[in-house]
């Protein structure tokens, strides 16, 4: 038996795409939205608004949680013509960012739009994201020090 609702395959879909504008930049997300073509007009519902949210740590990487400080984040709720409200929260205090994510949001949850917006927006911002990170992980690759080798070396 699983703990899963039929709704959790729509959840982790759209918290994925979230996931990868709330990393995207703002410009980066535009660019993206300039080739789909037309896109419906939308109303503020709320925001964007900044504001604050703890951010948690957890002592030795998975111990006790802690408080670590505080950090910004701005959302947006929009409202497509017609259509989906979209929500959208991101660190910083970039309320383009925030109200591109929410557009987007509302727009995936068009079915007739989604396959075009995850094959030419939600995709390419998830490779990019990926390159990005591999980046940063050969980087610090180079810079970690192999205490068993060092070991080896003595004896």
């Amino acid at each position: 038996m699983t703990d899963k609702s039929p709704t959790d395959a729509p959840n982790a879909a759209r918290k994925r795409w979230m996931a990868v504008l709330a990393r995207a930049g703002a410009n980066a997300i535009a660019a993206r939205l300039e080739g789909i073509g037309e896109i419906p007009a939308f109303v503020r519902l709320r925001g964007p608004e900044i504001g604050l949210a703890m951010a948690r740590g957890r002592t030795g990487g998975g111990g006790a949680p802690f408080n670590l400080g505080e950090v910004a984040v701005t959302r947006c709720t929009v409202r497509a013509e017609g259509g989906p409200i979209g929500h959208a929260y991101v660190t910083g205090r970039d309320a383009r960012h925030a109200e591109l994510a929410a557009q987007v949001d509302a727009l995936m949850q068009d079915a007739s739009r989604a396959a075009e917006l995850e094959r030419s927006v939600i995709a390419p911002l998830e490779a990019a994201e990926t390159v990005r990170r591999a980046t940063i992980a050969a980087k610090a690759e180079a810079t970690k020090v192999r205490f068993f080798a060092m070991r080896n070396m003595r004896t």
